[in-house]
């Protein structure tokens, strides 16, 4: 499929009609919403809007005005990307929502979507113990979203942003810097917990890769351009999960507790470690996959993992 961009530029004047235009292409095409929106309205709404740099909320009269030509020629470079490459919208407009909040992302880092944000909201509650929390991992940080969120959850926390990926935490100290965090938030490049070493944690909250072989084979197309060192791991997914639940007591305080996000590899883990007491968490609005475990638990059953 190949849009003719003389023609859409030709026959389509106004905000309204490019939206209505590119909403139809989307469901005509079958373009897979997995990336924030549910329906192919709000994601032509969002595309139209942030081609021409406005607010996809804004005035609703801005609809019916006219668009430039350069502008046209925007928004249908935007269309194709999302039409004809599948290539998801917050990688077009560079922009992902995570908790109300706005977040720079490109392909080097997953687009935000976990259901840790679940969790955040309530500060852990009722999973973590009571009182201060002064440090906090965000292990696999990726876009730095979640490690961010914990820092306005935890407003005296120190929090430590981890990845393997150089290429990831360009982005995570990007938005790092734009939510004026530098003083309490570090994005630090380690294998697992490699490079923090001899520190502890009061909270370690991590969305590792764990998609398996052969669900990663069968992700629709947009999947393809997100990092595949961010989504896959080993056949049944879990090969960093095994690594984190051997190693994260020793990095975590007494009282400390793990969190951790392991999507539908969850029955994989539980058939491998029946007698692990993982809490999976109730997740109200939606998703799957996530368990906490204390600090003492994990020393109890270290030798199982």
């Amino acid at each position: 499929m190949m849009i003719d961009q003389e023609q859409v530029a030709t026959e389509l004047q106004t905000v309204r009609d490019f939206i209505r235009w590119t909403c139809s292409l989307l469901n005509e095409h079958k373009v897979y919403l997995g990336h924030g929106n549910i329906n192919a309205w709000d994601e032509a709404v969002q595309l139209v809007m942030a081609g021409v740099y406005l607010s996809w909320n804004s005035d609703k009269t801005v609809l019916d005005a006219r668009l430039m030509t350069s502008e046209k020629a925007r928004v249908i470079s935007f269309v194709r990307q999302r039409v004809e490459a599948r290539k998801p919208l917050p990688y077009i407009t560079n922009e992902a929502w995570f908790m109300g909040m706005p977040f720079y992302v490109d392909e080097r880092v997953l687009i935000p979507r976990s259901p840790i944000a679940q969790l955040i909201g309530t500060e852990f509650s009722p999973f973590l113990r009571e009182g201060l929390v002064e440090r906090v991992l965000d292990l696999c940080t990726g876009s730095g979203c979640i490690g961010i969120a914990c820092a306005y959850a935890f407003e005296e926390a120190q929090v430590d942003l981890v990845d393997i990926s150089v290429e990831a935490l360009v982005v995570a100290q990007k938005n790092i810097e734009q939510h004026e965090l530098a003083e309490r938030v570090a994005a630090i490049q380690s294998d697992l917990f490699e490079a923090v070493s001899g520190q502890r944690y009061d909270l370690i909250v991590t969305n590792p890769p764990y998609v398996d072989r052969q669900d990663f084979e069968s992700m629709p197309q947009e999947y393809q351009h997100e990092p595949e060192l961010a989504l896959t791991s080993g056949n049944d997914g879990l090969d960093i999960t095994r690594s984190i639940l051997r190693e994260a007591c020793d990095y975590l305080t007494d009282d400390g507790l793990l969190v951790v996000e392991v999507g539908n590899s969850e029955v994989h883990l539980m058939t491998e470690f029946p007698h692990v007491p993982f809490i999976w968490v109730d997740l109200p609005d939606g998703g799957n996959g996530v368990f906490v475990i204390t600090a003492q638990e994990l020393k109890h059953f270290r030798d199982e993992f």
